[in-house]
């Protein structure tokens, strides 16, 4: 018997560049918190590129655990695990709140391990909550989830500094243009494994036509170290402090529910639904991951949803395929020089082709949601809410300002609070009885037919709407 897709070893070569791609997909987003975090609490450059990659190390380590798994634990998809941005917001607060600086990234990395314990503890009771995510929830926040990320492939586009003077310029853009125009030819124009690395080679294409435009800085590269360890608590031990644990809690359970809708999303994807025992597993290599991450340096982890992008358009769906590229992530966090080799993508080229993956995951959605019965009143007004609720982030970042910090952490997040939302109305709708004499069906394009139907008919008149027609 034919082993699944998401069970195939691929030759060696097709193998190591598919999961290069998938490194290449998501080191941005892997990167930026370590970035952000150090810079907040006033890292020096040589300490700040060490936490970069011990970053990347340990997404490497929790990524291992998720698609090759052990015992109960790891959802053994093709899933990419790395930093979270949920705890961004709430590590930078910890930092401003620590009288000493040097204390900010213990007590930071006391609280991401009580709290990925105590979500360790937690998965097989937040796995129950599958059945309360049909196709019209799943679809709803699958397609929230690419509709999140595009507007983070909007601004690499444009270029990694909004400051500088040419940050959004022709010359930015069209480097993502290149980079996009290359992806898509490769697409539709070529067969087999090179339309399967389109978005790998789209990013070499961008950055080798970015040399001209000097936008390609190789310092990085030339002062890194060849080998370099993330040695344990090279920071000072964990320092354990309530207000830091409850905060980084509430991110446990953020990314919790992204990581349910993200397994929901790729079981569907590759074709082997994700029940609540795989959710479960799933969730213990997510916690798991994130308590071991702080001994190596490391922050929280989460599931990647722009991998989910890549997954879905390749159609590579060997887990094994994303375990190599975990293996690229341990090594990038043992080679400081490698770090730097690929941080010399300009981030215009990345947008290019983010624009493709993330665009892939939307379209991911909407397929599910095709699926959903929108024929039903209930369902589109899930759907309706809460993509509203989702794109709220998006469209009005400041529209939660007034509200509390904690509250915000979930509110932000336009997967977060869609996801939330969907569950809700789902419950609301489904399972708590439904509405006397609530109509079963949604015709809301009913005249819209009949005008298509007359004019088809060469009529050229809006024919009278039956009063009696509901």
């Amino acid at each position: 018997m034919a082993a699944h897709p998401v069970d195939e070893k691929l030759p060696a070569l097709k193998m190591a560049a598919s999961g290069l791609q998938h490194v290449a997909a998501m080191y941005a987003g892997v990167v930026a918190p370590p970035l952000i975090v150090g810079a907040a609490v006033g890292l020096t450059g040589t300490d700040l590129t060490f936490l970069t990659g011990a970053c990347l190390f340990t997404a490497g380590i929790a990524t291992f655990l998720q698609t090759l798994g052990i015992w109960k634990i790891g959802a053994r998809l093709p899933f990419v695990n790395g930093v979270t941005f949920a705890g961004v917001a709430p590590m930078t607060a910890i930092a401003a709140s620590t009288d000493d600086p040097s204390d900010a990234l213990p007590v930071i990395f006391g609280a991401v391990v009580v709290a990925g314990l105590l979500g360790f503890l937690a998965a097989p009771f937040f796995s129950k909550a599958v059945r309360f995510f049909p196709p019209v929830v799943t679809g709803t926040v699958i397609t929230l989830i690419g509709v999140s990320l595009l507007p983070v492939a909007f601004g690499w586009a444009q270029g990694p500094d909004p400051a500088a003077d040419d940050y959004g310029s022709a010359a930015q853009l069209s480097l993502a243009g290149v980079t996009l125009v290359v992806v898509l030819l490769l697409r539709r124009f070529t067969r087999g494994f090179v339309k399967q690395i389109a978005v790998l080679l789209g990013l070499i294409a961008g950055t080798l036509v970015a040399i001209p435009f000097g936008v390609i800085d190789l310092t990085p590269v030339l002062d890194a170290d060849v080998i370099g360890f993330p040695a344990p608590f090279h920071f000072g031990a964990p320092q354990f402090r309530l207000a830091a644990i409850l905060s980084l809690c509430v991110v446990v359970v953020v990314s919790m529910t992204e990581s349910t809708a993200d397994m929901l999303a790729l079981g569907e994807i590759v074709g082997r639904p994700a029940d609540e025992r795989t959710i479960a597993a799933g969730l213990r290599a997510d916690t798991l991951g994130s308590a071991l991450s702080p001994l190596f340096n490391g922050f929280m982890c989460s599931a990647f949803a722009q991998n989910i992008g890549l997954v879905a358009m390749t159609r590579i769906r060997s887990r094994f395929v994303v375990a190599t590229g975990g293996g690229f992530l341990v090594l990038l966090g043992l080679c400081p020089m490698a770090v730097s080799l690929i941080a010399v993508v300009p981030r215009p080229v990345l947008g290019g082709a983010g624009v493709v993956l993330f665009g892939s995951v939307a379209a991911s959605g909407i397929q599910t949601l095709v699926r959903a019965g929108l024929d039903k009143d209930d369902n589109v007004l899930i759907v309706a809410v809460s993509l509203a609720v989702g794109i709220i982030p998006i469209t009005a970042p400041h529209f939660y300002h007034a509200f509390p910090r904690t509250a915000r952490i979930v509110l932000d997040s336009g997967i977060s609070a869609g996801c939330v939302a969907a569950v809700l109305l789902n419950l609301v709708f489904h399972h708590l009885g439904r509405r006397r004499g609530a109509e079963e069906t949604s015709r809301p394009m009913d005249a819209g037919e009949e005008i298509a139907a007359a004019h088809r008919a060469g009529a050229g008149v809006v024919p009278e709407r039956d009063p009696a027609m509901p």
